[in-house]
């Protein structure tokens, strides 16, 4: 997908980037180069190909799930300026 001068300055403008104007020409054929790998690469059959949740087929090793820490939401709350059955209560933000 060739772009041209116009789409890589509407680009800069919706990302609020601003390009010099001699850069132009070399944004929009790398930007038209990335855009034909893309292109290429949904062209590819996976149809056979097996999802996975890691490149290299590894294993996260997981801690055991155990409290370690004892419950100390009474002394927190006991400087909070505000709190509520158990709650922090803030100020309010959005209006």
């Amino acid at each position: 997908m060739a772009l041209d001068r116009s789409d890589v300055e509407k680009i800069a403008h919706l990302a609020r980037l601003q390009i010099d104007e001699q850069d132009i020409p070399e944004y929009t054929q790398n930007l038209s180069n990335i855009l034909d790998l893309v292109n290429q690469m949904q062209a590819v059959d996976t149809s056979d190909v097996e999802p996975m949740a890691n490149a290299l087929d590894a294993v996260q090793r997981l801690r055991k799930d155990a409290v370690t820490e004892d419950n100390n939401r009474e002394n927190l709350q006991s400087v909070a300026p505000a709190v509520e059955n158990g709650l922090f209560q803030v100020p309010k933000v959005i209006e």
